[in-house]
Parts: structure tokens; sequence; C-alpha cells
């Protein structure tokens, strides 16, 4: 069987006060980087400590943490985030001088809008985190083009469902870049349903049924996928076993986990890495992930 790819997300808007092992120093991440990859990871993301910085600004922090790694392991595949400031040319413009410094081989590609925020004490979304990320068809087109032509592999961020119908529709018309992996984003707990809590106001709820509707919305097309769970637990939900029993790959990181204890980034990584052995499929390793990915040389 196809080996289990292992993405982790090892900070975004993850704070050391909510747990005390989340990199955020340029050092930091390069030692959880290559903890992670260790562990199974085969693909990294990461953010910068300041992300309104301007283009120059935030591959400069990129490349101090991505150096000692490409250093150490120059299979390694690492992508960042988009800036958040600015036009779209300024919000991505780290993005070619990454392509250009160092042997980056993924992007982004998030395509469409959303609310993202966490759910106050009241019990209605919009609490301490209340973000609209906001993504035009112009703004996805960019994307797309910076993608081909900086020869980068789209990571494809599915937050909602009319994400994935945007970039069906990319491949379905032949316009989505080589190296395309999309990324299914449930938000919340597994309990969404008997109302114990929903972790964050967005995305389809982390449950079996939520999967078999992106499934669904997958059939017949050829784009290797992987699910993920932003504000809750991605193991416990059930859905990393189960999107590997049905041929998919998965994505962790502290980035994304709210759930038990404080975990490291490389322990969430090693128990991914268990499961997908206990299923009867191997971890995969940056070049093989490369090559299932079919990613641009």
């Amino acid at each position: 069987m196809t080996p289990v790819i292992i993405e982790v997300a090892i900070n975004g808007v993850a704070s050391k006060q909510r747990n005390p092992h989340v990199p955020v120093t340029p050092h930091e991440i390069a030692s959880d980087a290559l903890a992670c990859m260790a562990a199974g990871a085969a693909i990294v993301h990461n953010h910068t400590d300041n992300p309104l910085d301007g283009g120059a600004a935030i591959a400069a922090r990129q490349l101090d943490g991505w150096r000692p790694v490409f250093e150490a392991r120059p299979d390694a595949i690492l992508y960042p985030t988009a800036g958040f400031a600015g036009d779209t040319a300024a919000r991505f413009a780290h993005i070619p001088i990454l392509a250009a410094a160092c042997p980056m081989r993924m992007s982004i590609f998030d395509p469409g809008s959303v609310n993202l925020g966490d759910v106050g004490a009241d019990g209605v979304p919009g609490g301490q985190f209340d973000f609209v990320y906001t993504n035009s068809f112009a703004d996805v087109r960019y994307q797309a083009e910076l993608c081909v032509k900086h020869s980068l592999g789209p990571s494809i961020s599915i937050f909602e469902p009319g994400f994935l119908r945007c970039a069906l529709a990319y491949h379905r018309a032949g316009r989505m870049p080589a190296g395309a992996f999309v990324k299914l984003y449930f938000g919340g707990t597994a309990d969404y349903l008997a109302g114990a809590g929903i972790g964050v106001g967005f995305g389809l709820p982390p449950t079996p049924l939520a999967l078999e509707a992106y499934l669904e919305m997958l059939h017949g097309c050829d784009l290797p996928w992987a699910v993920a769970v932003l504000g809750g637990d991605v193991v416990d939900t059930g859905l990393a076993r189960l999107a590997i029993e049905e041929g998919g790959h998965v994505r962790v990181g502290l980035e994304d986990y709210a759930g038990r204890g404080v975990p490291s980034n490389a322990e969430l990584v090693e128990v991914v890495a268990n499961i997908a052995r206990s299923a009867g499929r191997e971890v995969a390793t940056p070049q093989q992930a490369a090559e299932i990915l079919q990613l641009p040389k």
C-alpha cells in the first residue's frame, strides 16, 4: 500500500503559554523540525513569529530556521504560510525569495475565504481569536501562478467545502499546479454532535460522516489527501486511523492540537506513525512523499 505521508504543523498561532513545546525562535524551529522528521514526518509546515512583517523579513526569518534543516536533511520538504499584511502581492512576497534561496518544494494554495476563530465563553464563535481570512478567486489564481512559476507543489488548505469545490475546478480544468496535496481541515472536537463543544467556529465536524462528504466530493479524483483537526485531536477523534484505512494521509502538530496534555510535535508524529504501521502501511520518507505527490524537481 502507498506509504502514509505525515505532515506536521509545528507552531502556527499556538503559544508557549498553551504548550511550552511550541517552537518559536529559528533555533527551536530547526531543532523541532529535525526531531519530527526523525519521528516520521515527511513534510514540515511552520509560521514565523511575526506574520505582519514584509516579504523580505518573513523570508529571512524562515531561512534562519530552515537552513540548519536543509543542511542536516537535504531531502526535507518545508513550506511556510502566507503573510497577513498588505495586498495579495505583499502577502505572498516571501515565496519567490524562499524559492530562489533554498530547495523549497511546496507552497501555499488557499482556495477560499473563511472566518477563523475560536468559541467564546458565551458559546458562540468569536472568542480570543477572530480573523477573516480572505482569498478572492483572483488571489487563488495568483497563488496557482506562483506555484507554476517557481515549480512548487501546492499545499491545498480545505477549511470549508467551498474551498474544495474551487480546488477541484482547477484540477478538472487542468490548471492545478503539479504536486498538489489536499488537506481536509475539520474543526473542533469529536463530540460536536453531542453539543459538548465545537472547539473552533469553522469547518465540518471531525466525524466519519463529514469525512465521507469530502470523499464523495473527491470521488474519481486522483489528488492525494490528508486529514487534520484544527482545535482538537486528529487521533482521539478517530479520523487519523480512518483516513489511513481509506488510503489517505494525516497532518498533526501543535498548530492544530487542542487535545489532552502537552505533547511535543515529535510525540504527535510518533503516535500517527504507529497507527499507520498497525494498519499495515509504512510511513513515507520525504523522498517517498515527493514521489507520491509528484512534486516538481
